[in-house]
């Protein structure tokens, strides 16, 4: 049986038109990569038809694999779950709306090649290109802030979701994160940079997606967020 290199996770809910244009150019780049990978969509109880779309696919390319829940897990939860799923020595996922422009796949891999347990893209670094709304930049510079504040993380983007692993090394690390969405980003970073793993950070060119919005609620959820993860590694001591 050949061993898997890369296994690329894409988590989904809803998402159907960009699954469809996702799926092909993840092909494409992989290919280009390695000649070793598997494709893991994270399918979190869509209700649109990405299911059936990923079930056809997998019949014509044995690299494609749905991961299907019923009922929502969130995020996290099921990115955890396809990295456990997963059978590459290098694991990775980013957003199904390709927000991160797909060239820098190759750099977070073979980051992780080249010994690094995460390889991160990072909009907030000099060299990065990123477009998006006023609002979203200020949110997210405020948050970062936070998080480098509070948590005493020395990284500078911790929710770009474009990220690789060392499976081996990931998998531990997972055991100890307790978010179950969005703020599994920042938790996973956070922890292993605690635990000392060697964390690397990419500049990346982004793009800011159609219909994507920052709610009062995300903000006060998100600072909530860094206050338990802050309790839990002063206090509590998880």
């Amino acid at each position: 049986m050949t061993s898997i290199e890369v296994s690329a996770v894409i988590p989904v809910y809803n998402d159907l038109p960009a699954l469809k244009v996702a799926i092909p150019v993840s092909i494409e780049v992989l290919s280009k990569v390695t000649d070793s990978f598997e494709i893991l969509v994270a399918e979190d109880g869509s209700t649109d038809g990405s299911a059936e779309f990923v079930r056809a696919v997998e019949q014509t390319d044995p690299r494609i694999h749905l991961l299907h829940s019923d009922q929502r897990l969130g995020r996290g939860r099921a990115l955890n779950r396809a990295f456990t799923a997963a059978q590459g020595t290098i694991v990775c996922y980013y957003d199904v709306d390709l927000a991160t422009d797909m060239q820098h796949l190759a750099e977070v891999i073979d980051a992780v090649r080249e010994g690094s347990d995460i390889a991160t893209g990072s909009r907030l670094l000099p060299e990065s290109d990123i477009v998006r709304t006023g609002g979203r930049e200020i949110a997210s510079r405020g948050y970062n802030l936070l998080v480098r504040t509070i948590l005493g993380s020395k990284l500078y983007d911790h929710q770009c979701g474009f990220k690789a692993f060392n499976r081996a090394r990931l998998l531990p690390l997972l055991e100890k994160v307790d978010d179950t969405h969005w703020f599994w980003d920042t938790e996973v970073l956070v922890r292993g940079a605690r635990a000392g793993y060697r964390i690397r950070e990419i500049p990346v060119r982004w793009r800011q997606g159609p219909g994507t919005t920052v709610k009062r609620k995300d903000v006060v959820d998100m600072g909530s967020a860094i206050l338990r993860l802050w309790w839990g590694l002063h206090v509590s001591k998880d």
